[in-house]
């Protein structure tokens, strides 16, 4: 049986703009989700690199952090993005990714407002990161993301005008558990419907990708986002 699904869905969108990937280096194993900011050719592209990008780096150094920190500085050193203005015309996306190492802890980085859960055996959903959009820090709008792969502010700058670093982190010891990623689009229509994700984390990971996705298209209204699922079924060893 597959440990690990992705399910995707384009809604109203013109491109499918979120992108998925894994990667095993050394027993670690990098699960990456990411959400591409607009809808064009380019973005999806440019998302889907930037997937793998982050699943290889973190992957290789068996740590969600030091992979999304290594990937976001390489992205914020390009010439073209040093420019104050042509720089917001070039791709983004949020991210987030988990990784499993033997003999260590989960771990989760993010930047946006792609989110992290685990569902316990006991079928208790933990929410692990923190949306960094504007709703978080200044009670404004959810679809203003305050910080992204693709940016070029540093933690301290991002810090001193939003009150959280760039990339921000959290460990949880491993046990068996559902590993949730999730886009904006995924999970916003299901919270605004006052539906539960664990709810629908049943089955196999394939089905319960499908069905997180779907649910989310079937209650975001007429003009649905990108809605993208992946489930990862963690055991310790």
């Amino acid at each position: 049986m597959r440990t690990h699904a992705t399910y995707q869905l384009i809604g109203a969108r013109s491109h499918q703009c979120d992108a998925t990937a894994t990667y095993t280096h050394n027993g670690a194993r990098a699960y990456v989700l990411c959400d591409g900011i607009g809808s064009s050719d380019e973005v999806r592209d440019w998302t889907r690199t930037a997937a793998r990008r982050l699943a290889r780096a973190a992957a290789h150094r068996a740590d969600a952090e030091a992979g999304l920190r290594a990937v976001y500085e390489d992205y914020a050193a390009e010439p073209e993005r040093q420019d104050k203005y042509a720089r917001y015309d070039l791709p983004s996306a949020c991210a987030v990714v988990a990784v499993t190492a033997p003999g260590k802890p989960l771990t989760v980085a993010w930047c946006g407002d792609a989110r992290a859960y685990i569902l316990t055996l006991r079928g208790t959903l933990h929410h692990l990161t923190a949306d960094h959009n504007l709703r978080r820090v200044f009670g404004g709008s959810r679809n203003r993301v305050t910080s992204c792969l693709g940016a070029t502010e540093t933690d301290e700058e991002t810090k001193a005008v939003y009150g959280h670093p760039a990339i921000e982190s959290v460990t949880r010891g491993m046990e068996n558990c559902r590993l949730l990623l999730a886009s904006d689009g995924a999970y916003e229509p299901l919270e605004d419907s006052n539906r539960s994700l664990e709810s629908h984390l049943t089955g196999s990971a394939q089905a319960a990708a499908r069905a997180v996705a779907a649910m989310a298209i079937g209650h975001a209204g007429p003009y649905p986002d990108n809605s993208t699922a992946l489930v990862a079924d963690l055991r310790t060893r």
